[in-house]
């Protein structure tokens, strides 16, 4: 199930709700809670229903293991150590291993036989957000959960299970077991669902279907200015479609009580691949920042050694598939390019410049990520640079910009953080019941359009979904 389905929306989240308010009492609405994210994970892959349980009651008891050893440092290391042998053992089994086989049999010529077994959805989400805890708990951060059905309502909670964000387990401790109702929290998180929910579907599937019409053509077929207007649309289609459900699962956070940490901040507004990373995807950034790029010395000792192992781990953490490892290199080149020379020249450049030139390789970095088939990237690449004799355009892609012409200009202006910017306006000169009327007339517009697009299509994919 998605937050972007009918399903969810009309009878899912509707359930939820009226379940979960139906009782005062915080331990019965943690269950209900509990047993409603069950109920949602199990609605695509009732089977790794199992697997996500067992890996939340094996990092329960490391936790209190941990925990219970604080003053012995030796056995509360060997506590770590099995929630990470144990967790990333079977991440490396459902997301890597066929990878690892098709590798083993193209540089040896053996024919091992892949497994074939299907990812289970969300387990690098909530692999890295158990990590988290038990390393935590070690490092003194946080105490270990005594409740085993609060410390699954922290893993299995429906919003941001199966996509993030990566929230620790010390950003909602408190909420697990003390949050109230708030009339203000559930009135924002209503508003910030509708408006994910509206990024999702009015402006990340159209982008999608626009990009699969013209990126990665044959190239009987291709042009340069289509590849690069596809690859335009692929840019705008993950950061609305990651972006929104973000906002979807940040929404739903607050209407029971829980405030996650952003996870984007506009990141296509970036001076520099460096701040481009600081706004995109914070939640696994700042996890890798903080449990691989520190420990391992940060910009302290080995800070090149440093920057290219998190983003190889960057890279491969979101598939198993070599243009992902180059995808992560690649921008760990330009990072520690920027870090060693690039920055100090650009911030001596105009702004303008400088967005240029951070839009100009998060665009190419986005073909790396698109195309698994490291062969059909190549040609794109060519078209892209014109290394290949094509035309330069055709009528296709001018009947297809004049067709979405104000959709685009809409799409590329929200990509700048102007939406914030009129509600500080409008907040600030109009009186709050006229402010509030207006909020609910966009949520209802947002709602309204998104519902009706639900309706009439049926291309409603979610990327992030298979990482």
């Amino acid at each position: 199930m998605v937050f972007s389905s009918l399903t969810f929306l009309f009878f899912f989240l509707p359930a939820c709700l009226t379940c979960y308010y139906a009782f005062p009492q915080r331990p019965v609405r943690n269950l209900i809670l509990t047993v409603f994210s069950l109920i949602f994970y199990a609605w695509g892959e009732p089977i790794w229903v199992s697997l996500l349980i067992i890996s939340s009651v094996w990092d329960f008891l490391n936790g209190l293991f941990i925990d219970h050893f604080k003053n012995r440092k030796l056995l509360a290391r060997l506590g770590v150590i099995n929630s990470l042998v144990v967790n990333l053992g079977l991440l490396a089994s459902f997301k890597y291993a066929d990878f690892i086989v098709d590798n083993v049999n193209s540089l040896t010529g053996l024919g091992f036989k892949a497994s074939g077994i299907l990812l289970p959805i969300g387990i690098s989400f909530y692999t890295f957000q158990t990590i988290s805890y038990t390393i935590d708990v070690y490092r003194g951060e946080v105490r270990a959960q005594k409740n085993w059905l609060n410390f699954m309502l922290f893993v299995v909670c429906f919003h941001q299970l199966v996509a993030g964000p990566i929230v620790r387990y010390s950003h909602i401790a408190r909420e697990i077991e003390e949050r109230v109702f708030n009339v203000s929290d559930f009135s924002n998180g209503v508003t910030r669902f509708c408006k994910g929910l509206f990024k999702k579907v009015f402006i990340a599937n159209t982008a999608g279907e626009l990009c699969l019409q013209f990126l990665g053509q044959d190239v009987n077929q291709a042009t340069v200015a289509g590849e690069w207007f596809g690859l335009l649309m692929f840019t705008l289609q993950i950061y609305f479609d990651f972006s929104g459900y973000s906002d979807m699962a940040i929404g739903l956070g607050m209407m029971f009580g829980f405030h996650y940490h952003e996870n984007f901040n506009h990141p296509y507004t970036a001076t520099s691949i460096t701040d481009f990373w600081r706004r995109w995807h914070i939640s696994l950034g700042t996890f890798f920042r903080d449990y691989v790029y520190i420990p391992l010395g940060g910009n302290r000792r080995h800070s090149i050694r440093n920057i290219f192992i998190v983003w190889g781990l960057t890279g491969i953490w979101h598939g198993a598939s070599w243009n992902f490892v180059i995808w992560g290199l690649y921008f760990g080149v330009i990072l520690w390019l920027e870090k060693s020379l690039v920055l100090r020249v650009l911030e001596r450049m105009p702004k303008i410049i400088q967005h240029a030139y951070a839009l100009f390789f998060i665009v190419l970095g986005w073909s790396i990520f698109y195309f698994t088939d490291l062969s059909r990237l190549g040609s794109t690449l060519k078209v892209l640079f014109g290394l290949i004799e094509v035309p330069l355009y055709d009528f296709e892609l001018a009947l297809a910009i004049s067709a979405h012409a104000y959709w685009l200009v809409f799409a590329l202006v929200v990509c700048a953080p102007l939406y914030a910017r009129a509600h500080g306006i409008l907040k600030q000169h109009l009186n709050p019941v006229t402010y509030q009327w207006a909020v609910l007339v966009q949520n209802l517009l947002f709602l309204g359009v998104s519902v009706v697009l639900l309706v009439g299509k049926t291309y409603n994919p979610f990327i992030y979904f298979r990482f």
